[in-house]
């Protein structure tokens, strides 16, 4: 099992809206999200900060990745939530939600 942190901004006047559609998300989008191996995934805000986690519990990682940004309701809802975001300064090239390093856990 390997553990994801990452950040990403969330426009200020986008608050309301990404949150009312996370309230409801697609369940297609969630079919999608359980069939790439991820599990306990969570997106938290903290003022207009995004840290999401989660947990990949898959073997081929990019492979999983892959089949997610070619899923037609992933990409229908990433079409809805990505104009809402923005990228933090440090996220890489091709790189959205910017991925943090684990420092510090315990079980």
């Amino acid at each position: 099992m390997e553990r994801f942190a990452s950040v990403l901004h969330l426009q200020e006047h986008a608050v309301y809206e990404y949150e009312r559609l996370h309230a409801e998300v697609w369940p297609k989008v969630l079919e999608r999200i359980a069939d790439s191996h991820i599990i306990n995934y969570s997106i938290y805000r903290y003022g207009n900060l995004l840290f999401s986690y989660y947990e990949y519990i898959g073997t081929n990682l990019e492979a999983d990745m892959a089949k997610m940004a070619e899923d037609p309701d992933t990409q229908s809802w990433w079409k809805l939530t990505d104009p809402l975001q923005n990228k933090v300064p440090e996220a890489s090239e091709g790189e959205w939600w910017h991925r943090l390093p684990e420092v510090f856990h315990t079980d």
